[in-house]
């Protein structure tokens, strides 16, 4: 008998707050096969999908099959989304690399376009994860009322709400804030590291390069010069000759 989820109270976020939203080049762009009218278009989705679910998709990372199957029509977007979340790629950097509770806020952040509510919804999750395993976490994930309502069949999950226009400052991308490993693996692997591998120099805009003649191109000759001044003689009233003193006779 699968346990059924557990109930846990939403709090409220940006997402969940209705608004009047203008358009401008910080709002989302929302990706649907609804509004396509070339492959062009088409590409830009499939790229859109990659990164909300892996952030960046190297050529080994990416799913063919399914990438062909949804420009055939054969599955929807829901689909291309719901074999990203069960492919390798995805078990090995997220699942595999980080505890159930870390997994489950990933796949809310990537897959809902929010962060979770509280631990409790963690929790409640996590047991789901720990049950039913990741294919039916991420079935009642994607057949959930929250990602039906937002996405539907046909739109690339993203993050609502990000950009509010009363505050300067919007929330912070998911790949940014929370990273693909957890700080344990992190810690595993060594990172963060720095290797500088050559010297490090300085950009100098080329309208700020000094010309020909510039004063400061001499700056480095002349501190190697080392002059050295005159020494100061030093004079004593015992040592003057009353000879060499001009007076009136």
């Amino acid at each position: 008998m699968a346990i059924p989820l557990l109930s846990y109270a939403p709090k409220s976020q940006n997402e969940r707050v209705s608004g009047y939203e203008v358009a401008g080049d910080e709002q989302p762009r929302i990706y649907s096969t609804e509004s396509l009218f070339d492959s062009s278009e088409m590409d830009e989705l499939i790229e859109a999908a990659y990164r909300q679910i892996f952030f960046y998709a190297f050529k080994w990372d990416r799913e063919p099959f399914l990438e062909s199957q949804l420009r055939n029509g054969t599955i929807t977007v829901r689909d291309f989304i719901r074999g990203l979340l069960l492919s390798k790629t995805y078990k090995n950097s997220f699942y595999e690399k980080n505890s159930n509770y870390r997994f489950v806020e990933h796949c809310v952040q990537r897959v809902l376009g929010r962060d979770v509510y509280s631990d409790r919804e963690k929790i409640a999750w996590s047991i789901v994860v720990a049950t039913k395993g990741i294919q039916g976490f991420v079935e009642q994930l994607l057949n959930s009322e929250e990602y039906m309502e937002n996405f539907g069949d046909d739109i690339v999950p993203y993050q609502r709400r990000r950009i509010l226009p009363g505050r300067v400052v919007g929330d912070l991308p998911f790949n940014i804030k929370s990273p693909r490993y957890d700080g344990y693996h992190r810690a595993q692997l060594g990172f963060p590291q720095i290797v500088w591998q050559n010297q490090v120099r300085r950009f100098i805009p080329q309208e700020k390069q000094a010309k020909a003649g510039d004063p400061s191109q001499f700056l480095s000759m002349a501190r190697g010069i080392n002059a050295k001044g005159n020494p100061v003689p030093r004079v004593s009233a015992m040592n003057i000759s009353l000879d060499l003193v001009p007076y009136r006779k």
